[in-house]
């Protein structure tokens, strides 16, 4: 393998890593200041019992999210400086916006309401939290501006073979970053909500075994008390109950949206990378008709051996231009327009060292375009429908006794995971050959594009890459393992493990609260 296909590796991995914890953090973050919201305007303790607990699983996964997402700026001098020299002058302000502003005020608010707890008056503790997690949604935003720009480059003109930004206003308000924003945000909200149905479903299940709740001859559950577990009163049933029920609103609220800023996007794809959409497809010739399942060597350079086997008419025609009859150009007609454009050979250029002069291969991988397409929208369906049948499920109060379903639920947590990971990598790995794509819509803009052949660090050897992709992939497993092990450390625990005021059986010697007792400060318990 060359460099470069190594390097795409790297970036790949880290990136999709990265972003498992992203969507989290932005998602239960707005959920927990809705939380602390309604404790603040109901003092109801269950509220504050939901903000503690959640919160503590949020604090985990955004250190976490920082700590992977610190690379991703590393990688780009390491093994993309090529790229960095070409997308520099345009990438530069909403890079330094996203850190010297989001994520800063992000950061120190989110401090201020760790640590704020009784020490804060309650409205100014509240909106520390609120003002932490609108710096995470537009830090998020300024990411997406300035990959929305490799995916459809405005607001530049060409200096010295270098794009360079003419028109700020233009790059920020990119149609592109705008749909891509919305969709991520929903995104993110549906993958809070999973989180919080499996996670309660798993604590009402497991007072279901432990005997502390029980059911009525109609299945209403009847709330019980144990006074030998910690925590586990009359209150903790709400906290689960609630938060599931909560859980599985926003998530099937997250997926409406999804389909509408996914519906936006897929049109703005068809208008803006054809083949993107082509690939996704495995749309081979025109036509009008929506794959459900095509079979055959979707790799095929000339896709001769690809055949549809369950397809809907006008479905795909409606999706590109919301009509039945407008005929949509598929890979073998686009594959001679992208040549006559962009070329049919890569230029003989050092930069491009011994691929100079190779034929481009226009048709992004299929095998990933097209199912990248289908588990992003089925693993999301998946999440939408199992959020419905846990509310019908719980209507009466509890969840059913079956472990199995438990199990479901807590695997259910991943479905939504699955459906940004897809998407992530069908949106990048279906802009090849580009690392940033021309656009064809804007007069005279079409030479603003990059081959990703010449994207690579030229004095960057196969061995060093190999070395940084096996060095970084490791300690992402290694943290990966701690995530997993504290989240479950923490969920086992349940709410005493955020709030261990609760537990009254912790005492000292002399008869006062012991470590996480009322005598003791619970900010640092809770932060720690």
């Amino acid at each position: 393998m060359e460099a470069l296909d190594i390097a795409r590796w790297q970036f790949g991995i880290v990136t999709v890593y990265h972003f498992l914890m992203v969507p989290l953090t932005i998602g239960l973050g707005t959920l927990v200041a809705i939380l602390q919201t309604r404790w603040h305007k109901t003092g109801n303790e269950a509220y504050l019992r939901m903000t503690k607990f959640w919160g503590k699983l949020f604090l985990i996964n955004f250190i976490m999210g920082v700590a992977t997402g610190i690379v991703q700026e590393f990688q780009f001098g390491m093994a993309w400086s090529e790229y960095s020299r070409f997308v520099g002058d345009v990438f530069g302000a909403p890079l330094a916006m996203e850190a010297l502003l989001a994520f800063f005020v992000e950061s120190t608010f989110l401090g201020l309401w760790i640590f704020g707890w009784k020490k804060l008056p309650p409205r100014i503790h509240l909106a520390c939290l609120w003002i932490a997690v609108a710096g995470s949604i537009v830090s998020a935003y300024f990411i997406l501006v300035a990959n929305s720009w490799m995916q459809h480059p405005v607001g530049v003109e060409m200096l010295n073979g270098r794009p360079v930004m003419v028109d700020a206003w233009a790059v920020f308000t990119n149609n592109t970053a705008l749909v891509a924003f919305f969709h991520t945000i929903t995104g993110a909200l549906a993958v809070a909500g999973g989180f919080l149905l499996g996670i309660s479903w798993y604590q009402l299940w497991r007072r279901r075994k432990d005997g502390i709740d029980t059911v009525d001859a109609t299945g209403r559950v009847i709330v019980g008390e144990s006074a030998t577990i910690p925590g586990r009163d009359k209150k903790d049933h709400s906290v689960w109950i609630k938060s599931l029920r909560f859980g599985a609103v926003v998530a099937m609220i997250a997926f409406a949206g999804s389909a509408v800023s996914g519906d936006l996007s897929g049109k703005l794809m068809f208008e803006q990378q054809p083949m993107k959409m082509a690939a996704a497809e495995a749309a081979c010739h025109d036509g009008t008709s929506f794959s459900i399942l095509s079979l055959g060597d979707v790799g095929s350079r000339d896709c001769s051996e690809v055949v549809a086997v369950m397809e809907v008419p006008g479905l795909l025609s409606f999706l590109a231009h919301n009509d039945f009859t407008t005929e949509i150009k598929g890979v073998n007609t686009l594959v001679p327009e992208y040549q006559a454009k962009y070329g049919k050979y890569l230029p003989d250029d050092p930069m491009y060292g011994d691929r100079a002069g190779q034929e481009i291969n226009y048709v992004p991988v299929m095998p990933v375009t097209y199912w990248g397409f289908r588990m992003m929208i089925g693993f999301g369906g998946l999440a939408a429908a199992a959020a419905a049948v846990a509310l019908w499920a719980t209507r009466k109060g509890t969840v059913p006794k079956s472990k199995a379903l438990m199990r479901l639920a807590l695997i259910g947590i991943l479905a939504p995971f699955g459906a940004n990971a897809a998407g992530w990598i069908f949106t990048e790995m279906g802009r090849q050959p580009f690392v940033v794509a021309p656009n064809p819509s804007m007069s005279g803009i079409d030479q603003v594009f990059m081959f990703t052949a010449s994207a690579v660090s030229p004095g960057v050897s196969a061995g060093e890459v190999i070395f940084s992709l096996v060095a970084l992939t490791t300690v992402y497993a290694v943290l990966l393992v701690v995530e997993v092990v504290l989240l479950t450390k923490y969920i086992r625990g349940g709410v005493v493990s955020a709030m261990p005021e609760l537990d009254q059986t912790k005492k000292t010697d002399d008869g006062g609260a012991g470590p996480g007792g009322e005598a003791d400060d619970d900010v640092l318990a809770f932060a720690y």
